[in-house]
């Protein structure tokens, strides 16, 4: 063999040495402080174990019409607690919090049967949740990504769903941030999990910027709301969990299929949302059969939240003439 070709073996097994190699000689310490989901959980906190998960929801009022909260990406059943003694005056209300967030369980690649953090496992969960606490058919109420949870639900469930109320929806196909398809293999790599945490908990530094996006008027975030919406990053493993999440299992684009809702549906959203523009809600609001649309002015990302008489007015409006 000559003298050139031994160099460039010798390059190519040190590239691949680094490559396979190299991520596990980063340091990747372990958070200090974090506590079982149960460890600060609120005094009408529930917990139901549902398709090998422990769920989190809390429960308030009774009554012939249930209605079912999801909230958004990064956010949890805190989201709704504006409008949860409303929707209570007009029946049963259950707010949950989806696989990833909040305080429900965060299971790992080494002890799941299969990912808990796609959009099909969001739908059956959802399911399993229903079936659990005897609800036979529901109102979803979905804000962002969990109004895309509950456009995949009813697709799947209509005889499920009584009607859809979304909220600012994000309609694409349920995972956290969107990366393309090659590069999913390349982050299931042991190399790339034991590194996910850091650039995830590198994310979750700029997390108060984020929510202060989320309202038209950000003077209106309190210390109170931030910390209500950082609480979560106290739950063990909640680093690990959100990584799993943005490589979760894909699903079909929601857009296409929008046209084969047939259960009665509001999008409600705010004006000013710089997340989701309002635009989408109009073009989305068109291709739902006979969707109503509402744009609250002054209100961000959040209505139920920033406006939430606003937004029940309008929701009351919907419901109570149908």
């Amino acid at each position: 063999m000559k003298r050139w070709q031994k160099i460039i073996i010798w390059i190519v097994v040190f590239v691949l040495a680094s490559v396979m190699i190299g991520p596990f000689l980063i340091p990747v310490p372990a958070l200090e402080g974090l506590v079982p989901e149960s460890a600060i959980a609120d005094p009408d906190s529930k917990f139901i174990e549902i398709n090998h998960v422990t769920v989190h929801y809390k429960q308030e009022g009774a009554g012939k019409t249930t209605f079912i909260l999801l909230h958004g990406f990064g956010a949890s059943v805190y989201s709704w607690r504006e409008v949860m003694d409303d929707f209570a005056m007009r029946g049963r209300v259950i707010a949950y919090d989806r696989p990833a967030f909040g305080l429900t369980e965060r299971p790992m690649p080494e002890t799941w049967a299969a990912n808990p953090y796609g959009m099909d496992a969001n739908i059956e969960l959802l399911h399993g949740l229903m079936d659990a606490l005897e609800v036979e058919k529901a109102v979803l109420v979905g804000n962002s990504a969990g109004g895309g949870v509950s456009v995949a639900f009813a697709l799947k469930y209509p005889e499920r769903v009584e009607s859809l109320i979304l909220v600012d929806p994000g309609l694409g196909g349920g995972r956290g941030p969107q990366f393309p398809e090659w590069a999913l293999p390349l982050m299931r790599t042991p190399q790339m999990r034991h590194l996910g945490p850091l650039l995830v908990r590198n994310i979750a530094e700029t997390g108060n910027e984020t929510i202060l996006r989320a309202w038209s008027d950000p003077a209106l975030v309190t210390d109170e709301i931030i910390a209500g919406y950082r609480k979560p990053l106290r739950a063990d493993n909640w680093d690990r969990a959100l990584y799993e999440l943005t490589f979760a299992p894909p699903f079909p684009e929601l857009r296409p299929q929008l046209p084969d809702l047939t259960v009665p549906s509001l999008i409600i959203g705010g004006e000013d949302d710089r997340i989701i523009r309002p635009w989408y809600f109009e073009a989305v609001s068109k291709e739902i059969p006979g969707a109503e649309l509402v744009l609250l002015p002054k209100c961000g990302h959040v209505p139920h939240e920033e406006c939430p008489d606003r937004f029940m007015e309008n929701v009351i409006k919907f419901l109570d003439q149908k």
